[in-house]
């Protein structure tokens, strides 16, 4: 991870926004001491988007022949 002082991240700020465009995380620093992170943004997920894809990955999938109660029992008895 690269480290940049804070003056020069103030100058050279559009540079900076490019690199970590481009995935790279930046260190920016005051008086030598790390004090913040320039990093990308992480895209958000919609959450219905995530339930419809869990939802489709479940679809025709059984624990047959085992019943639930079992596994339970079967898991306990394991431990």
């Amino acid at each position: 991870m690269a480290e940049v002082g804070a003056y020069e991240a103030k100058t050279k700020l559009s540079e900076l926004l490019e690199r970590v465009a481009r995935g790279e995380r930046i260190v920016i620093t005051k008086h030598g001491i790390p004090v913040a992170i320039l990093a990308p943004v992480v895209p958000q997920t919609d959450p219905q988007k995530v339930v419809a894809e869990l939802k489709a990955f479940r679809k025709g999938k059984t624990l047959k022949p085992l019943k639930l109660e079992e596994a339970i029992k079967e898991r306990r008895r394991s431990r």
